[in-house]
């Protein structure tokens, strides 16, 4: 209500975040968890576990939302409740499969958690701090982006997470592909195979960029029936929500493939432990030009919510440029060969 939000999206807003908000804790713990069994190249027990928590998440959800199948009927509130009581199983199972299965349990990954490796802490902290600011930063102009579709409107708003939804679901295999790159890369440097580390990300942006275009092509295609999936009342305030999601998913067609470039390129960096560039990148392209070019674009020039997304888009492009220069700079044949044998 502070931010200028509608009244009633602001209330639901809330009650969603109560249930959701104990899913915190857990739900890091199985993201931790995830990466160290990726990191050991063996990603699938994080997979599996993934792949049944989404079925059970949505029947839960539709149970305490609804009070279907004898459960109470809490409302959107059931909905976040029901992803928390989720993560909470997927960390168990997680943390259970640390120790059960092959090859983590040799790793003893919880060992003696109670006692802090501070030397350790310290390099974590270090790569990890920047990440966390990129991911602040990327996030939080999303955030900001939402923001301003609710000062433009409830149906902007409403069309505006179905676009976004639908770039958030096919940013998920760019993201994989962004992680895989991080750990071949990684195991690259220390190797010291400054030519297994570009193949390593090169090979991962091209996949990037070959798996977007081809989605893209299909969302502009399906542009018109994918807000359907979202919504189920024919209404006239659902016929222009779909109208406007429909045109928010074409004019944010460069959008997705930018989107997937970036988080490759930031995932071959972090291989190399380079975080503290990229964080000054995030703060140029996602806020000095994303955010003002999407401020500017739906208010000053009158383009709405269209042109809050061409301003993201604008973000998303500088942000993988600037990504993949800085990596094809770091691994240019003859330049750094010695450095990255050196760190390793």
């Amino acid at each position: 209500l502070a931010l200028g939000q509608p009244e009633q999206a602001a209330a639901q807003a809330g009650l969603y975040l109560v249930g959701l908000s104990w899913s915190l804790a857990p739900g890091w713990a199985f993201v931790a968890l995830r990466s160290f069994m990726g990191a050991v190249n063996r990603p699938a027990p994080g997979l599996w576990i993934m792949l049944a928590a989404i079925p059970i998440n949505a029947a839960l959800a539709y149970a305490f939302i609804f009070g279907a199948f004898g459960a109470p009927e809490f409302g959107i509130y059931g909905a976040g409740l029901a992803t928390a009581i989720v993560n909470l199983a997927m960390c168990g199972f997680a943390i259970w499969a640390a120790y059960a299965l092959h090859p983590f349990k040799k790793y003893n990954v919880m060992g003696r958690f109670w006692r802090f490796d501070w030397q350790l802490m310290r390099k974590l902290l270090h790569v990890g701090v920047p990440i966390s600011g990129i991911f602040l930063l990327e996030y939080g102009v999303f955030a900001a982006a939402s923001l301003l579709m609710g000062y433009i409107s409830i149906t902007a708003l409403a069309a505006h997470q179905i676009a976004l939804q639908t770039a958030s679901i096919l940013f998920m295999i760019p993201f994989g592909i962004g992680q895989a790159a991080t750990v071949r890369v990684g195991q690259a440097l220390g190797r010291g195979d400054a030519e297994g580390i570009r193949r390593a990300g090169f090979t991962a942006i091209a996949l990037a960029i070959i798996f977007m275009t081809g989605m893209t092509a299909v969302i502009a295609l399906n542009r018109f029936v994918i807000p359907g999936l979202f919504l189920n009342e024919a209404s006239a305030s659902s016929d222009e929500t779909a109208a406007l999601a429909a045109t928010l998913l074409l004019a944010g067609a460069t959008f997705f493939i930018a989107d997937g470039v970036q988080t490759v390129a930031a995932g071959a960096l972090r291989g190399l432990n380079d975080t503290k560039v990229p964080l000054a990148f995030a703060i140029v392209s996602f806020w000095l030009i994303g955010f003002t070019a999407a401020y500017w674009l739906a208010f000053t020039a009158g383009l709405g919510a269209v042109g809050v997304w061409i301003g993201l888009t604008l973000g998303l492009f500088a942000y993988a440029g600037m990504l993949v220069t800085r990596f094809v700079w770091l691994t240019r044949k003859g330049r750094h060969e010695p450095q990255l044998a050196h760190r390793a």
